[in-house]
């Protein structure tokens, strides 16, 4: 039985083959979200019938990103970009303060657009029409415009991923952020789970907030984007 240690040292794999997988697609050597909901993947194993059941998986010029301990082996008739490292935090204590959310309403399905509009001016990270479906949504509207808001993304056993987390230019340093990630902790916490998040490791400002939250490094990953190979380059190949 996977203990929840071993779960967020594979977090997508976890997520795609228990609590989200009605979010993706695949089999038991590769999995993938849905393109509208993540552009995450993961595969069982490093081995060259894994890397074949992802390649399926994916259209032509697609790609989908996937996280691993270290540099990835040779990719069989799969391209692959090592775009950085990801450093994995965790809230080390449970989040029982009050917090004001007088203003703070849950997002859903007719607030899409907007959450899209949101996501491409402050850009948090990736997030598609059906990301809002991976858990609970919520933010702030001034004078009808949506301002701020934060989620959850990853859902595995113990353990709830806190994501998306952007506040428009203009109504930076209020404090929304914190405000927003502090509602969810608790929400998260009286679930019985535990926060945890992914940044940028060159994203200093951001894990200087997240360090204020009471949020601490659990590990380092490898961000790889893996598409089909160009028909021109060999079938394999190796990421430095």
């Amino acid at each position: 039985m996977t203990s929840p240690q071993h779960a967020l040292d594979r977090p997508i794999w976890t997520a795609l083959t228990t609590k989200q997988r009605h979010l993706g697609q695949g089999d038991t050597l590769a999995r993938r979200f849905h393109p509208d909901v993540a552009p995450f993947a993961a595969i069982a194993a490093e081995t060259p019938e894994a890397w074949r059941a992802l390649h399926t998986l994916l259209q032509p010029h697609e790609q989908v990103a996937i996280l691993s301990s270290d540099a990835l082996e040779s990719i069989d008739a799969l391209q692959a970009k090592r775009v950085g490292t990801i450093h994995q935090m965790i809230a080390t204590q449970p989040f029982t303060h009050s917090t004001d959310d007088s203003d703070v309403i849950r997002l859903g399905t007719a607030d899409v657009d907007d959450m899209l509009a949101l996501v491409q001016r402050t850009r948090p990270g990736p997030f598609g029409k059906r990301t809002h479906e991976m858990g609970r949504y919520i933010g702030i509207r001034e004078h009808g415009q949506l301002i701020a808001m934060a989620g959850e993304r990853m859902c595995i056993d113990g353990y709830v991923e806190i994501s998306a987390v952007c506040v428009n230019e203009r109504s930076r340093g209020r404090g929304l952020s914190g405000r927003l990630m502090n509602i969810l902790r608790r929400e998260i916490g009286l679930r019985g789970a535990t926060p945890f998040l992914h940044v940028f490791s060159h994203n200093e400002s951001a894990i200087g907030v997240y360090e204020r939250l009471g949020f601490e490094l659990r590990h380092a990953f490898a961000l790889t984007q893996v598409m089909h190979a160009d028909p021109a380059t060999p079938a394999s190949r190796h990421i430095a």
